[in-house]
């Protein structure tokens, strides 16, 4: 390579067109730089400014992606949040009228147990009063039952201890074990939520006590 193409090299970014090192084109440079060379300057500059600008992008792109996720994220909690909302005053609504039925039922016991001692002998002062209490007794249940409480049907069936409590055990051959035997006391529903359990008697068989009365 000639001394002049080296010089060129070392001062000139530009390609074979420019007369830098032209005898003709010297009085058009200041400084031994040509026209070419700040071109090129300001094409690296440019070219640096735009990758810069290239990872600013990226960064805000992935920030704004995070931005988003967060923002599903806490969405999502937000329809979850007013899910479970929904869900306690719904259930507040549903069963608002528990706490007075459970102050009404004992009185039903008292009913139960007055018309009990009925006799059966409808001439007599103590019917004829009880013929009254009947009355209130239907009364209150139809009322009860309006607001969704319902009886906890039990006798003859397998004991569940969701729906009763097991007081007494006792033994008859003649029906299958486990199943209730007596209702000591009434259970009660409200809608789908047991508020009270059944107080039972339950069936517990001996079974070689069954050989060997057989």
């Amino acid at each position: 390579m000639s001394e002049k193409e080296e010089n060129k090299k070392k001062s000139c970014h530009c390609d074979e067109t420019c007369n830098y090192h032209s005898d003709k084109d010297k009085h058009h440079h200041d400084d031994h730089h040509c026209k070419h060379d700040e071109h090129y300057k300001k094409d690296h500059h440019d070219k640096k400014d735009y990758y810069k600008l290239k990872d600013k992008v990226k960064e805000l792109e992935h920030e704004k992606e995070q931005l988003e996720e967060k923002i599903k994220y806490h969405q999502a909690e937000l329809i979850n949040y007013r899910k479970r909302k929904d869900e306690e005053v719904s259930n507040l609504l549903k069963y608002a009228n528990q706490d007075l039925i459970l102050e009404v039922i004992p009185v039903i016991d008292n009913f139960e147990r007055a018309i009990k001692l009925d006799d059966n002998n409808l001439n007599d002062e103590l019917s004829k009063f009880l013929d009254g209490f009947k009355m209130m007794y239907v009364h209150l249940l139809d009322i009860l039952k309006r607001f969704g409480v319902e009886e906890i049907e039990c006798i003859d069936q397998e004991f569940d201890p969701e729906l009763e409590e097991a007081l007494m055990l006792d033994e008859d051959t003649t029906k299958p074990d486990n199943v209730v035997l007596e209702v000591l006391l009434k259970g009660y529903k409200l809608k789908d939520r047991v508020i009270r359990p059944a107080a039972v008697k339950v069936n517990k068989r001996n079974e070689k006590g069954e050989d060997k009365h057989e």
